[in-house]
């Protein structure tokens, strides 16, 4: 068979996606809009039908390209389109003991906390995205610690990190550092 500029046109194979890179990519966005919640790249991978290191370099080519693609612990997620969001970044001193007393608080006061960082003294910030905004987000996390063996970054830092932390008011994030003041959570 032959296409109009006379160059000969392979027939895929059976099973053969004909999908390009980049409609993927695209399709790839729309279900994550369309889904709402974070998305597993193995799930994606999947449901696309390609490895999952495919998954990871469109990620990375969206992400490149301006799509706000967050990893969290839970899978890929693009942040919700909501309203004006106050932010804030919380300096904290605490055992890990005491992490679940800390996100609970925060998240009882409608405070989402976007991610963690410290200063390490070798490597400079080292970052890690949380996206907990519930509970059930706290325990989802905790279990990952639990279940992972793997140390909380403060660990590396005697208990001090920081919190970017996110609220559709200010009065929330305002609330929620009193609380977490009286506690003994903030560094002064």
């Amino acid at each position: 068979m032959k296409i109009a500029n006379g160059s000969p046109k392979t027939r895929p194979s059976p099973g053969v996606r004909l999908d390009s890179a980049s409609q993927r990519r695209r399709r790839i966005v729309a279900w994550m809009r369309s889904h709402g919640a974070p998305i597993r790249g193995g799930e994606l991978a999947r449901h696309f039908r390609v490895s999952r290191q495919c998954v990871v370099q469109d990620v990375a080519i969206l992400r490149a390209g301006g799509e706000d693609i967050v990893a969290t612990p839970r899978g890929y997620r693009l942040p919700k389109g909501v309203g004006r969001r106050h932010r804030a970044i919380l300096a904290s001193r605490h055992a890990p003991e005491r992490t679940e007393e800390e996100l609970q608080i925060l998240v009882d006061h409608g405070v989402k906390i976007l991610d963690v960082m410290v200063e390490h003294p070798l490597y400079g910030e080292l970052r890690g995205s949380l996206m907990i905004e519930s509970r059930a987000d706290v325990q989802d996390f905790l279990g990952q610690v639990n279940s992972s063996h793997a140390s909380l970054l403060s660990s590396l830092t005697g208990g001090v990190h920081l919190h970017t932390i996110e609220a559709s008011r200010p009065e929330m994030i305002s609330r929620a550092k009193a609380r977490l003041r009286a506690r003994g959570f903030l560094l002064k």
